[in-house]
């Protein structure tokens, strides 16, 4: 199923830049049980992101948000 992905972060050092907020949209085709497997490695691991996501040296709020979407996105 296609499913919409946003991801808030407040507080954001990448590669020595501070930012206020980004935001970062994609959509991707995902099984119900990726969905659930992402969403608990958000929960669960306080590093996730600066883990994840090559620059990233800090994070203040985050977000994420899935939801589904047709086919036009």
């Amino acid at each position: 199923m296609k499913m919409k992905f946003t991801l808030s972060m407040d507080k954001a050092r990448v590669a020595g830049r501070d930012f206020d907020q980004l935001i970062l949209e994609w959509s991707q085709d995902v099984s119900q049980q990726q969905v659930l497997e992402m969403s608990q490695q958000w929960i669960s691991d306080q590093s996730f992101l600066t883990n994840h996501m090559a620059g990233l040296n800090r994070v203040g709020e985050s977000s994420l948000t899935i939801e589904p979407v047709g086919e036009d996105v």
